[in-house]
C-alpha cells in the first residue's frame, strides 16, 4: 500500500505541470511594447525563424534578463535578414538587482551598435510608458546619448 503510494505521488508530481519561473510570458511584455512602437510581432523570416518585434527601423528580440547573451545573438541575426538595423528589449522581473546582466549587455551591445530598452514588469498593462532605452539606464553610453 506505501509502495502503490509513493508511485502515485511521483506520477502526479511528474505529470504536474511545472511552474512558470517568470510572472508573465515573454509574448506579453512583447505584445504590449510592439504594439506601442508601431511595430509587428512575430515576423516570419525565410528560414522560419521569427523576429519578435520589426519596426520601421529595427529588428527587436526580447528576452528575460539572464538571458542576455541569447537576446544579442538573434538581435543581430535578424538584423542581418531584415536589412533593420539589431534592438533588444531587455525585461527585469521582480526586485532583484539584475544589474549584473544589464551591465553584461552594455559591455557587448554598446561597441557594435546594438539599441538596447528594458521594459519591467510593473509596465505591463498600464497607460504610461512601461520602457525605458538603453541610454537612460547608461546616461554616458556614447552610442545612444541623445
Amino acid at each position: 500500500m506505501t509502495k502503490n503510494l509513493i508511485v502515485l505521488f511521483l506520477l502526479i508530481l511528474t505529470a504536474s505541470p511545472v511552474q512558470a519561473k517568470h510572472r508573465h510570458k515573454e509574448k506579453e511584455y512583447q505584445e504590449q511594447w510592439c504594439a506601442e512602437a508601431g511595430g509587428i510581432t512575430e515576423v516570419v523570416l525565410d528560414d522560419g525563424a521569427r523576429v519578435d518585434c520589426l519596426t520601421d527601423e529595427y529588428a527587436i528580440e526580447f528576452d528575460f534578463a539572464p538571458k542576455w547573451a541569447e537576446a544579442i545573438g538573434q538581435a543581430l541575426y535578424y538584423a542581418e535578414k531584415t536589412g533593420r538595423k539589431p534592438g533588444v528589449v531587455l525585461i527585469l522581473e521582480g526586485d532583484a538587482d539584475q544589474s549584473r546582466f544589464t551591465d553584461r549587455l552594455d559591455t557587448v551591445a554598446t561597441p557594435r551598435g546594438i539599441r538596447v530598452w528594458t521594459m519591467k514588469e510593473a509596465g505591463l498593462k498600464t497607460v504610461a510608458p512601461f520602457y525605458q532605452t538603453y541610454f537612460d539606464v547608461f546616461p554616458t553610453n556614447p552610442v545612444f546619448s541623445r
